[in-house]
């Protein structure tokens, strides 16, 4: 299963739409197994302070999902030149070292502005390889993203764009087998 993480807990979000997107391309048009995984919907009770040492029993479905994916997509928005505080936050609840170590890690960035969420990247993609992931090279930013949606559907409209999602979508799928066959 490709886990499709959702990368803010913010309502109403523009990267839901975009993960929606990318987890219908992976499922419908790739035939792969994927899900989305939304912080949106994390337990409350992990945001206590308490939680660090003692895990809500609620989180271990979010804890599950990670250390069982084949490969996790991660999907950002920029906020304030960084991801969202509660990514980085869920990303210190996870089981170490088995959700990091050799853990197959693919990107895609929005923001509102003209950087695609680079920066926000950047950051993850730093603090995955001090973890020993495994980071697909190919990333997607999608820069003014209010532009690129559609109103009524949400989806990104632009062609070129699409096709760059489903050729980033088909090569990390590529990346599991070459990593797959290389473990056994």
């Amino acid at each position: 299963m490709i886990e499709i993480l959702v990368g803010t807990n913010r309502p109403g979000s523009n990267t839901r739409k975009v993960a929606t997107q990318i987890a219908e391309i992976y499922t419908t048009e790739l035939g792969a197994q994927a899900a989305l995984l939304d912080l949106a919907t994390l337990p409350p009770e992990l945001f206590a302070p308490a939680a660090y040492e003692n895990k809500p029993a609620a989180f271990a479905t979010f804890n599950r999902a990670i250390l069982d994916s084949a490969g996790l997509v991660i999907v950002t928005p920029e906020y304030n030149g960084s991801m969202p505080g509660v990514l980085k936050y869920f990303i210190d609840h996870w089981k170490y070292p088995e959700a990091f170590e050799h853990r197959p890690i693919c990107y895609v960035g929005l923001s509102a502005g003209p950087t695609g969420a680079v920066r926000p990247i950047e950051h993850l993609s730093a603090i995955f390889a001090y973890r020993n992931a495994w980071q697909f090279p190919e990333r997607v930013f999608l820069p003014n993203i209010n532009d690129l949606l559609d109103p009524a559907t949400g989806k990104l409209t632009d062609a070129k764009l699409v096709a760059r999602v489903e050729k980033q979508a088909r090569g990390f799928l590529d990346f599991l087998s070459r990593l797959r066959k290389t473990k056994n």
